[in-house]
């Protein structure tokens, strides 16, 4: 799920306006740019190696719900390991 299309589904399912998710998104890109990378570099190779798709709207939904939960439990995990090293420095 792209930065745009979190925004789109963020507003729909949970009324979250574009312009927070997009400050949370860019923060968190600062924050975490190893896992950004990783996540675009995962989404090209899964885009590359798809055919599209018609979905009807409700397997969309529930695949973005998918896709944000994915998101969150990598960015946790990501956030979990960088807190470590940060222990480990200390």
């Amino acid at each position: 799920m792209s930065k745009e299309e979190c925004m789109e589904a963020l507003s729909k399912h949970a009324n979250i306006q574009p312009v927070i998710t997009s400050t949370v998104w860019k923060e968190l890109e600062k924050e975490n740019k190893e896992f950004f990378e990783a996540y675009r570099k995962r989404r090209e190779e899964r885009s590359s190696s798809t055919s599209t798709s018609t979905s009807t709207s409700g397997s969309t939904s529930q695949r973005q719900r998918q896709e944000i939960e994915e998101i969150l439990v990598m960015a946790a995990a990501a956030s979990t390991s960088s807190r470590r090293n940060d222990d480990d420095d200390e």
